[in-house]
Parts: structure tokens; sequence; C-alpha cells
């Protein structure tokens, strides 16, 4: 199954983005013994239009357009699930198990995502209760996608 990540706005070089495409390479060693393949980063501007929803009506019209037919979305989203490291691991593991060819993992913009893209989602997930910015949230990703991998490949990385 591939698993890429869409992004509204772009992460500019430096420690957040080294640490982002450090784990994200990890992902990409390790996920493939496990049929799971790095599909890479889409980043998307942020929205032009005035209003808060004509923005994320934009925002998820881009979103939509790289989103192959039939694969799973999970939407980074504050009113999502905060799931643990091992209940995230074994969601994606079912949906590779289960056929699924391909996973997107969206995170919105400033706005938030679109109430239909949320309707769409597979899953909506949260990172806790508090705000964090955009850059921090592209490594907390990464860093949990390669944490699944290891939870999913019996690696000790993860120490529950």
């Amino acid at each position: 199954m591939r698993v890429s990540l869409h992004a509204v706005g772009r992460l500019k070089a430096g420690p957040e983005r080294e640490l982002a495409d450090r784990y994200a390479e990890r992902f990409a060693r390790a996920g493939p013994q496990l049929g799971l393949e790095w599909g890479g980063t889409m980043e998307t501007p942020e929205g032009r239009a005035k209003s808060a929803p004509e923005r994320m009506r934009e925002e998820a019209e881009a979103l939509r357009a790289h989103r192959k037919p039939g694969s799973a979305l999970f939407l980074l989203d504050e009113r999502g699930r905060d799931l643990s490291s091992p209940d995230l691991a074994t969601r994606i593991g079912d949906l590779r198990d289960g056929g699924r060819r391909d996973l997107l993992f969206a995170i919105g913009g400033a706005d938030g995502h679109d109430p239909s893209l949320r309707g769409e989602a597979d899953l909506l997930l949260s990172f806790g209760r508090a705000t964090w910015p955009h850059q921090i949230v592209r490594v907390l990703l990464a860093e949990q996608l390669y944490r699944a991998v290891t939870i999913l490949g019996g690696h000790p990385y993860h120490r529950a």
C-alpha cells in the first residue's frame, strides 16, 4: 500500500524539514518489506479566497485533484480521534491487509478542512487537544508513520 501526505503550505528548509524528511526516509527504507511504500509529500499553496469557507473549499479541491480513486483518506483534524501509536499502526495495517492500494494523510490549511472533505474521510486524526504549528504536525506525522512501520514489523523502536 502506498502511503502519501498532502499538506497545505510549504515546509521551508530548516530543522523541521530535515526531521520530517529523516522520518520519511526511514519509513521508505523499512516499509516495503511490510507492504508499505512511501508515496511522498504533495504540497499545495494556501487558498487565496477572502473568506475562510472559500479558502477551505479551494484547498479541498486541490487535495481531491491529488487523491487517487479508491484511496483511504486520513485527515489531521483537531476534532479527530486521538489514537495511540499502536492503534494507528493497526489502522494502517488493516487497510493494507484489506487490499487498499493507497492511503493519503492530509494536513489542512490554517482554517482547517472543508466540512465536505471531513465527510469523505476514513479517519479524522488528532495529535491531542493542543494546537500545533503545521511544521510540527508534519514532523509528528512523519515520526508516527515510521513508528507504525516499526510496530507492524515488530522492531523494538516502539517500547510500550
